[in-house]
């Protein structure tokens, strides 16, 4: 707290002063993103003169602050590279250097985002390879604020062991593999992570009021030990201060703090669009659909949000989502193995948004269902050598009554045929229904399908 109040009181003493002054997201060691328009603003004295002179081109950016003190200019950035400086003058001079031009992707989330090597992974012999100067990490502390704030006590570091170590393992392993397919490009991580955390609270309070069913769900939410639960209370301090960065994209990794929503996929597709509204980009938007894990056998809440992680996946555009129940174990709500879910994310932003590979990188998703008589059949896409791993059927078929029995399933022809002698007149199929199923249905990418039911 102390901490936070003398920043809080430098950045009144520098207004005071009338200097130029910037948002920490501009500092020394960052990632702009590259082939872009990218928006640089602080503040100033009004009416002051603010010039900007990055030594990629000639060209020197110029305006004026305005009647509030705040100022912003629109600077071009070539293909990637660096390291560069940007100069920034007004009554007085910062230099930013080290400065490098790439990818640049905002990660965010609970606990299993936030998670870093310091937590012991699975990947610790990583954390000694780290010295990687063409990562960068923008780590934003926790803080929560009632209003919407301009800033936060943050700084761009250089990928190293130690900072490697006390960033989110996710977000570096994703980047590893995107300098896999694009060598030397660089890749800025800003990690905006909060364990423990509802999706209630990283969206804007107007997104929420405006929609009934997020609303009624952010009013259930109840207080916790750990962290806030009331709306927008993260996204105040830890999101709205880097809206206008340019990003390339987000990661997110959330949802069990979410277990026992109903409508959690109404929360998340509003928080996904309420980003792109703000950033005034709809750029891609890859999450991490929730483990299984012990969360109770009296029902179904785990199941439910996977459910609706995948609902989301298929109805909200340029969104991927990746399952990862074949390396996590239900006795352990923070999977230990990281890199494997970076490199799945990686995989799909390299396919999806970059076009750099081609192949399978997707796990098998139901598309449709046929009733036939006593039979379901059940239709996928990304099928491409189906299996079912072992002899324990995950699948469960109903009549109109909805209650559900475990039946026979038969693979033919990457189809999938489901039966059972309780129920003659199938009408709805689920798979995966409970909390600490893991799936046993894989594609050739050795891929697991998706938790599903189609009672809705």
């Amino acid at each position: 707290m102390k901490k936070q109040i003398l920043y809080f009181l430098f950045f009144l003493s520098q207004i005071s002063l009338a200097n130029v002054i910037l948002p920490s997201v501009f500092s020394d060691h960052m990632v702009l993103q590259q082939n872009d328009e990218v928006k640089f603003w602080g503040w100033a004295n009004p009416n002051e003169e603010v010039t900007i002179q990055p030594s990629w081109t000639n060209e020197i950016y110029k305006t004026k602050t305005n009647n509030q003190a705040k100022w912003e200019l629109i600077i071009k950035t070539p293909s990637y590279g660096g390291p560069y400086t940007v100069s920034i003058k007004g009554y007085n001079e910062i230099v930013l250097k080290d400065i490098l031009i790439g990818e640049v992707w905002l990660c965010s989330g609970q606990s299993n985002m936030e998670m870093s090597a310091s937590w012991i992974i699975k990947n610790m012999d990583e954390v000694e390879k780290a010295n990687q100067p063409n990562i960068r990490f923008f780590n934003v502390p926790k803080i929560s604020a009632t209003s919407l704030q301009q800033n936060m006590p943050a700084n761009w570091q250089v990928s190293s062991p130690e900072t490697m170590k006390n960033s989110s393992a996710i977000a570096y392993f994703f980047a590893k593999r995107i300098q896999e397919e694009y060598k030397d490009i660089p890749v800025g991580l800003i990690i905006s992570a909060w364990g423990g955390t509802p999706a209630e609270i990283w969206m804007p309070e107007e997104a929420i009021k405006n929609n009934s069913l997020v609303n009624e769900a952010a009013k259930k939410l109840k207080p916790v030990e750990w962290g806030p639960t009331e709306p927008a209370r993260a996204f105040n301090a830890m999101i709205n201060p880097l809206v206008g960065y340019n990003i390339a994209g987000a990661l997110w990794y959330q949802g069990e703090s979410n277990v026992g929503a109903k409508n959690y996929d109404k929360t998340f597709s509003t928080l996904i669009n309420s980003w792109r509204k703000l950033w005034k980009k709809e750029f891609p938007f890859y999450f991490v659909q929730i483990a299984p894990y012990k969360y109770g056998d009296d029902h179904f809440g785990g199941a439910e949000v996977r459910n609706a992680q995948r609902v989301v996946s298929k109805a909200v555009d340029k969104t991927g989502m990746v399952i990862i129940d074949d390396v996590s174990t239900i006795d352990d709500i923070h999977p230990k193995d990281k890199k494997t879910v970076g490199v799945r994310l990686a995989n799909i932003a390299l396919k999806n948004h970059y076009q750099k590979i081609s192949g399978l990188v997707e796990s098998p998703e139901i598309d449709k269902i046929d009733f036939e008589g006593k039979k379901a059949i059940l239709y996928f896409k990304n099928a491409e050598g189906l299996c079912i791993k072992d002899k324990k059927s995950l699948f469960e078929i109903s009549d109109d009554n909805k209650v559900f029995y475990t039946a026979k399933a038969k693979l033919k022809d990457e189809k999938i045929l489901l039966s059972s002698k309780k129920v003659k007149n199938p009408k709805y199929v689920r798979f995966a229904w409970k909390n600490t199923s893991q799936s046993n249905v894989f594609n050739n990418a050795n891929l697991p399908l998706s938790t599903f039911t189609t009672e809705n």
